[in-house]
């Protein structure tokens, strides 16, 4: 169980955390919000990168303000940043095996199996000797994930990890997130509402450094229910609305009397939610 309570985190004075209360448990939960709500503030506290200014974070009762108890919820998580950063001429598996020495795999035999055990989850083990530089970016970023899933963490903190994945990375990706949130916890950030509604049991939406919204991705979805409409003709005044692959268009709020209502999805609910929409 993760519990965090009155977290707090200034930026050249302005909140980015503001007194954020949550309990987080096994699972998989999403985390949406705009540029600027606090997403990966969030996740670095979580991930013992970025101490907060305020309030506290305890994951399986360990506290990361003390050193001690640092060093053991470390031991305990694996941590996929939004930049990585890696270095460019280490090989994928040097790369993941520095990594793997990093979160203290000192026998050299076990280390080298569990680093190409992760490289095997993320279908990298064709490119294990190719040079960083050298990876398209997709595969750099499921290079992030692998070095994340070592030591098979108790705790998963993802924060984008499907940018630069093509469809096929994609459905290889939820597979495997999907696998491993059946027994420890996952945290998901990302921008991809279609990934929250395929992967994410709750799904948290952040705004302005508090919690808008807590609950499942259909109950996310219902917050546009009755808000979402099919038009002949581009509807004038609306403020979000495309055309759609059979020639109509979809809006997003204040259905005319009449209008063809349509169930709405987890992006609709969400853009309501944060005030793009109003109904």
């Amino acid at each position: 169980m993760i519990e965090i309570s009155d977290l707090t985190k200034t930026y050249g004075g302005r909140p980015v955390l503001d007194g954020l209360d949550l309990t987080l448990g096994p699972g998989i939960t999403g985390l949406l919000g705009p540029n600027g709500a606090g997403k990966t503030t969030l996740l670095r506290c979580l991930a013992t990168t970025l101490a907060p200014d305020g309030g506290a974070v305890r994951a399986f009762g360990l506290d990361p303000g003390v050193p001690m108890q640092r060093t053991a919820l470390r031991r305990r998580l694996g941590y996929l940043p939004q930049d990585p950063g890696f270095y460019p001429h280490f090989t994928a598996f040097d790369l993941v095996d520095y990594v793997a020495i990093l979160k203290e795999l000192t026998d050299r035999r076990q280390r080298h199996a569990e680093v190409r055990r992760v490289l095997a989850e993320v279908e990298l083990t064709g490119q294990s000797r190719t040079k960083v530089r050298k990876l398209s970016g997709g595969m750099r970023q499921r290079l992030a994930l692998a070095q994340a899933l070592l030591g098979e963490p108790d705790l998963l903190i993802l924060d984008e990890p499907t940018v630069g994945l093509d469809p096929e990375q994609r459905m290889l990706f939820r597979a495997l997130v999907s696998r491993l949130g059946e027994d420890r916890t996952v945290v998901l950030s990302t921008h991809q509402t279609e990934d929250v509604a395929a992967l994410c049991e709750r799904v948290i939406v952040l705004r302005d450094g508090r919690v808008a919204f807590d609950g499942t991705p259909g109950e996310l979805a219902g917050v546009a229910a009755g808000q979402v409409w099919l038009s002949d003709e581009a509807p004038a005044g609306a403020r979000v609305f495309w055309r759609t692959a059979d020639g109509r268009y979809r809006v997003l709020g204040g259905p005319p009397p009449g209008a063809d209502v349509t169930p709405p999805g987890v992006e609709d609910g969400y853009l309501m939610l944060i005030g793009e929409v109003t109904a």
